[in-house]
């Protein structure tokens, strides 16, 4: 029976996520009989030692990966379960997405200081609001200029903490962290995706494996989920054309839309009886969202598409015709 090495960072959140992905994956190894356990791996990369440092001053949410992907090339460790949105658009040579899962919700979540229902617009005025996001920040400057945000650092449980011991009136964390968690009680509300597009990636996971590692590869097929693997791959495209991070206010989210109807007219339209046994590509709609620091200009550009290597291209094309390049000129300077 193969061992497979899971590498992972010690935060509470990175080894609660690992954990469930390895059940998920042992399920799948009972249901189709395959000859896998697993051992965990705990590694610590450079972004957890600089905690109270801004990423985007310090190189960016690659820092939290490449020591894990380091040990995997040197094959210490053969996969590594990520949060995709802190995954750079592009991965070393000979490692891959191996699995992308079903997706949790993709929302940021408001956690206000007194709890209740309270929304972003309920905030009192000059409200001090924590993120450690410029993409947030943007984009709830955009719509509150009123609020003082300030930068707020730190592993989830610890953000929480300095909800109450900093001072703020809320902050902003990612909804599906607190749901893995399962701290979903402690969020006051959500911020719909039109008010405050997503990261890239943000509720998906990723699961980085060798990509000569056919063994593995075969398993975390099994694990794959079709539609969140298509629509972060159209952000992570729309990502890569702007060559962007953490470092700039950049979002992207893409979900799949109904095309039962466009499905049943290319049957009814088709000529040759073999035509229906071909199913309907899916379509996707994408949109992109580029931003200035101080949220007085917010780019938003959305398309629909089957193909999202081309349509995170054209998303991102779409904007950067409409000024989103001399936004992250000005902001990488």
């Amino acid at each position: 029976m193969r061992t497979i090495v899971v590498g992972t960072r010690q935060s509470q959140l990175a080894l609660t996520q690992t954990g469930q992905v390895i059940e998920d994956l042992k399920a799948i190894c009972k249901e189709q009989g395959l000859p896998f356990q697993f051992e965990v791996r705990k590694i610590v990369t450079k972004g957890d030692r600089i905690l109270d440092v801004t990423l985007s001053k310090v190189g960016g949410k690659g820092l939290f990966v490449k020591e894990i992907e380091q040990a995997m090339l040197e094959k210490e460790i053969d996969m590594a379960v990520h949060s995709m949105k802190d995954m750079p658009a592009w991965l070393p040579e000979g490692l891959i997405n191996g699995a992308v899962p079903r997706r949790a919700d993709p929302r940021d979540a408001l956690i206000a200081k007194g709890g209740g229902s309270m929304t972003l617009d309920e905030l009192p005025p000059n409200a001090k609001v924590g993120t450690s996001s410029l993409r947030r920040a943007s984009q709830l400057k955009a719509r509150r200029p009123d609020l003082r945000l300030e930068t707020l650092r730190g592993n989830i449980d610890s953000r929480l903490r300095k909800l109450v011991s900093e001072g703020f009136d809320a902050i902003i964390l990612a909804a599906a962290g607190l749901e893995r968690m399962g701290w979903k009680d402690r969020i006051t509300s959500y911020l719909p995706v039109e008010l405050c597009l997503p990261a890239v990636g943000q509720g998906a996971l990723g699961i980085e494996c060798r990509e000569d590692d056919e063994e593995l590869r075969h398993l975390l097929s099994l694990y794959n989920d079709t539609a969140t693997s298509l629509t972060v791959q159209a952000e992570r495209r729309f990502l890569a054309e702007l060559n962007g991070g953490c470092q700039i206010p950049i979002g992207a989210y893409a979900v799949i839309e109904d095309n039962t109807d466009a499905a049943a007219n290319s049957e009814n339209k088709a000529s040759d009886s073999m035509a229906s046994d071909h199913a309907a590509p899916l379509q996707l709609h994408l949109t992109g969202m580029v931003g200035s620091p101080d949220g007085r200009t917010i780019l938003k550009e959305e398309l629909r598409g089957t193909d999202p290597e081309r349509l995170g291209t054209e998303v991102a094309n779409k904007l950067i015709a409409r000024g989103a390049g001399d936004i992250l000129a000005e902001v990488r300077r």
